[in-house]
This record gives C-alpha cells, sequence and structure tokens, in this order.
C-alpha cells in the first residue's frame, strides 16, 4: 500500500474516532453519582455531546423520558422536577452512541459556600490554627445524608469556563472527607440536615485571600471598574485578579439548581469598604441573574475582630470597623440576606479565628428563621437603634432586645465624644436591662458614641440569646480623632 494510501486511511480512523468520542454523552462534573438535587422543584441537568445528537433522559422517580435535542453546537439542557422523596435515585442518559448511569442521587437541601480563607478552612485547621471543636466533629461525621462536593484550587481563567478543572466529586460525609472540608459549611450543612430531616448538599468554592472583584463576572464588575485582564499572568495569584475565581470556580457550576448560598469573605476588601458596599451587593445581584431561580438565600458572616495594623487610628482605610459597617448596610441593600455577627468570637492573632462552629451557627440561625420557617430560632443580637443625651451622658437603645440584652463581665469598647469629634474611653452601664448609658468625665456635653470601633476588639454586648452587637456609631464623621492616652 502506497504511503499517502496509508495515510489517508489512518486521518479517516482517527476522524471517525474523534467523531465518536464527541458524540458520547458529556457531564460537567457536578452532575454525576451520589449527588444532592435540590428537593421538590425543577432542577437544571446539562450538558455536551455531537451537534444535533438526541437524548433521553430517564428517571427512576418520573413515569416518562424526557426526549432534547442538543444544539447545533452540541449543547444541550433539560429541566427535571424533583420530589420530596429521601429515596435513593437514579437517572439514565442515553443516545445513539453511549449511555450513562447515575445513581445514589438524593433529593434535599442544596447549598452553595464560598468566599475566601475563613470560608475555605478545613476542619483540620491551618497549620498552628486550630478549630475547636474539630476532633469530636470529624469523629461523629459518617452521615450518608450530606454530600460535599469541592471546587479546589486551580489557576484562574480570562474567559468563562464550561467546566471546573480541579475538584472533589461528589461523597457522603465521612471522617476522612469531612476533616478537607470546610468547617464553616461542613458545621452549618451538618445542623441543617439534623434540624429539618432531609438530605443536604454543600458545593464548596472558596479561595484564600481572595477579593470579591475576583467573584465578579466581567459583566457585573464592568459596570464599576475597568475589567482589562489581558495581559495578566492568569497563574500568579489568580485570587486577586479581577473575574478570573468567577471564570474558572463559579460560572462553571451555573446553573446547578440551589437553595441559597452562605458567604464568608471581605479581609481581602477591608481597606476599600465604600467600594465593596457597592461591589458585594453586585456580586450577588448577578449570581442571583446567572441562576435565573429568582432571589435565592444569601446569608454571609461579617469579618471578625483582628488586630490589622493596630487599634490606634481612626482612618477609614486601616480601622476594620468602617468595614464591618459597610457589611452591616448591606443587609438594606441585597434582598433576602442575613448577616452573621462576629465581635465575640475573633482573634487578636492570627486571622483565622478558630471558632467556626460559632460562626456557623449563626449563620444556621438565619436559614431556619428566613428560610426555613423556624420563626422561634432568634437571628439577631442587638441593633442600634436610638440615642438620647440625659445627665452628661448618653442613653442608647436597641432594637432586638425584646428580653433584654446582656454582658458576661460589663461591657467594654464604648468611646464617647463631644462636639470637637475627639473620642474618650468611656463607661458604659446596662440601664433597665434594655438600655445602654455611656459617660465620661472627659467630656461633659457628649453628643456621638462609638462601640467597638477598632480592629481588634472583644465585642461584649450582646442580647440574652447570646447574640453580639456588631460595632456602630453613632457619627458619620471621616475626622473624627481618638484622645492621647495620658
Amino acid at each position: 500500500m502506497k504511503k499517502s494510501s496509508l495515510l489517508l486511511l489512518i486521518a479517516i480512523f482517527n476522524l471517525i474516532v474523534f467523531q465518536s468520542l464527541y458524540a458520547q454523552i458529556k457531564l460537567p462534573a457536578i452532575v454525576s453519582s451520589n449527588m444532592v438535587l435540590q428537593r421538590n422543584t425543577p432542577v437544571k441537568l446539562w450538558g455536551w455531546a455531537d451537534a444535533n445528537e438526541k437524548i433521553a433522559i430517564k428517571t427512576s422517580w418520573l413515569k416518562k423520558s424526557i426526549h432534547i435535542q442538543a444544539d447545533a453546537n452540541g449543547n444541550w439542557f433539560a429541566e427535571v422536577q424533583t420530589t420530596n422523596s429521601k429515596e435513593a435515585q437514579t437517572i439514565i442518559l442515553k443516545s445513539d452512541d453511549s449511555k450513562i448511569v447515575l445513581d445514589n442521587i438524593l433529593f434535599g437541601e442544596v447549598w452553595l459556600c464560598s468566599g475566601q480563607s475563613n470560608m475555605e478552612m478545613p476542619m483540620k485547621g491551618y497549620a498552628g490554627q486550630p478549630i475547636f471543636g474539630s476532633a469530636e466533629a470529624v469523629a461523629k461525621s459518617n452521615n450518608p445524608n450530606l454530600r460535599l462536593f469541592s471546587v479546589t484550587r486551580t489557576k484562574g481563567s480570562k474567559t468563562p469556563l464550561k467546566d471546573v478543572e480541579k475538584y472533589s466529586a461528589w461523597q457522603q460525609a465521612t471522617p476522612e472527607s469531612v476533616l478537607h472540608f470546610s468547617a464553616v459549611a461542613y458545621f452549618y450543612g451538618s445542623q441543617l440536615q439534623e434540624i429539618l430531616d432531609v438530605p443536604v448538599g454543600l458545593i464548596l468554592s472558596a479561595w484564600g485571600g481572595s477579593s470579591v472583584q475576583a467573584w465578579m463576572s466581567n459583566e457585573a464588575l464592568s459596570l464599576h471598574q475597568k475589567v482589562d485582564i489581558t495581559n495578566k499572568d492568569i497563574n500568579v495569584k489568580p485570587n486577586s485578579i479581577p473575574t478570573a475565581l468567577y471564570n474558572s470556580m463559579m460560572h462553571p457550576l451555573i446553573p446547578y439548581t440551589i437553595k441559597g448560598a452562605i458567604w464568608y469573605q471581605g479581609e481581602s476588601n477591608m481597606e476599600e469598604s465604600a467600594k465593596y458596599k457597592k461591589l458585594f451587593p453586585a456580586m450577588v445581584q448577578d449570581w442571583r441573574k446567572q441562576w435565573a431561580i429568582g432571589d435565592f438565600p444569601f446569608y454571609y458572616a461579617q469579618i471578625a475582630p483582628y488586630l490589622y495594623s493596630g487599634n490606634e487610628t481612626t482612618v477609614n482605610s486601616k480601622n476594620s470597623a468602617f468595614f464591618r459597617e459597610v457589611q452591616l448596610q448591606c443587609l438594606d441593600i441585597i434582598p433576602n440576606s442575613g448577616i452573621a455577627i462576629t465581635m465575640d468570637i475573633g482573634a487578636e492573632n492570627p486571622i483565622h479565628p478558630p471558632k467556626k462552629k460559632e460562626v456557623a451557627d449563626r449563620l444556621l440561625y438565619n436559614a431556619l428563621h428566613k428560610t426555613y420557617g423556624y420563626t422561634s430560632v432568634q437571628f439577631e443580637g442587638p441593633i442600634f437603634n436610638s440615642m438620647e443625651v440625659k445627665e452628661a451622658g448618653l442613653l442608647i437603645t436597641f432594637k432586638n432586645e425584646e428580653n433584654g440584652i446582656y454582658s458576661y463581665n460589663g461591657l467594654e469598647g464604648f468611646e464617647i465624644a463631644g462636639i470637637d469629634k475627639v473620642f474618650y474611653p468611656a463607661n458604659a452601664k446596662i440601664i433597665d436591662r434594655k438600655k445602654v448609658m455611656i459617660s465620661s468625665e472627659k467630656v461633659p456635653n457628649p453628643v456621638a458614641v462609638r462601640y467597638d470601633w477598632n480592629n481588634w476588639v472583644k465585642g461584649t454586648l450582646l442580647n440574652t440569646n447570646l447574640l453580639p452587637a456588631s460595632s456602630f456609631r453613632t457619627d458619620d464623621w471621616n475626622d473624627a480623632t481618638k484622645a492621647k492616652k495620658e
């Protein structure tokens, strides 16, 4: 046989093989055996095949098969109604050239868990940085009704990807899988599963040190700033490159049907609080737009107190209290949202406080009360309501104090100022179990008060549910100063 004829046959053979491979039904990583599908709702399945390929989807819970056809580019999409069944289910996908069987599927509550290192921090902790209660939690973690899926750190992308490149596939919670999974996400999901008594699926996509800009789409971020990453090395710190993590770690998860999202991020944006007040709500709005399932619940953790660059400053960009204030204000900007206040569970050092279960608990209280109808579950600490000048001091009232306010060992962290805008440490005392009286001999005519308005503080103001108040201020000054220590 002539060499040219042999080469032609090889080329034809390779073409046939390539076409056959391409014709195989392909699924994104997140659509697989062992997954949890959101219960009793239309859920989305999608993938790829040959152009115009006809696909039949047979499920164990529906009597009729679903017949769809891939488009001219090989993309296909199907919507399937789930039920409240707690039994394991099966999905079979067939085309002329392939068959995929997905088994051990559960219907339940699916939550997306994202953010930076305080969300990413696994149950085993970081080097020299523990998770309190992790040993017992890991030992008791075996649970076939709790399933975990993780998008692991990978290089970023300059354009949205169809699928994740690195991941840990859906698996049930076991000591081995939980040890390496997000502590906040696990504590949240395991308790939700126990309380609701339904399967729960947790999707983790987080990266330490990431900015909010990295988790935003180009479409959303471009409305607020110029986005040009053409010449960026996408392999170098993609967690700080605008849109890079959205493209590689979030977009491939869409449109997997979720119930809601929990979020723990902000430390990397701490010095740009005014910008974050615009970008964070814009990110949430964009995610909701991309998922196209309405304003799904979005619950987030306030950054915890930490000694960033010292406490002797009122400068906006150096004082994390301004950022915590913005996170609290975002509640009024983001519909169907909730916040977990962390004033009492921070750490002076390191930036990863070990009390992750308390963070998860407070996120969970939001979800139980607002999403699942457990209206007796309280989820908010005291919130500043009003201020009255009284007896050379300031009398403060609060919202969410129906059963009174509380402090373990007395109130700390209050400062008071007169019209000179100089803040002095103040004495604070609970009055009538619901109000706080604040005064200082240094300020005979006070006009403003601040609470825990520093980087590192120990929150002492709580309600009787032991939920803390956020740091707050009654002024809007940008030129205030602190009195010099004597």
